[in-house]
């Protein structure tokens, strides 16, 4: 077993949150709070890697980043 760091991103709706992984595309999952979204998305992320793996496809190495800036003004 290898160890891997994804980025998440995480966004707020009218309905809760939804949740996708960019360096595993169709990996995505919603709930109702962050608390929920985040169990959903650890088992999506799970899930996904396992199909792959089974169906014998490369799992791509992260390679997504993020920053938060902050910005002043209109």
């Amino acid at each position: 077993m290898s160890i891997r760091k994804y980025l998440v991103v995480y966004e707020k709706s009218k309905d809760g949150y939804s949740a996708y992984v960019p360096d595993l595309p169709g990996c995505t999952s919603a709930g109702a709070d962050r608390e929920e979204i985040e169990r959903n998305i650890i088992e999506a992320i799970t899930l996904h890697l396992e199909v792959m793996e089974d169906e014998g496809l490369t799992i791509p190495q992260p390679s997504s980043d993020s920053q938060m800036l902050v910005f002043t003004g209109p």
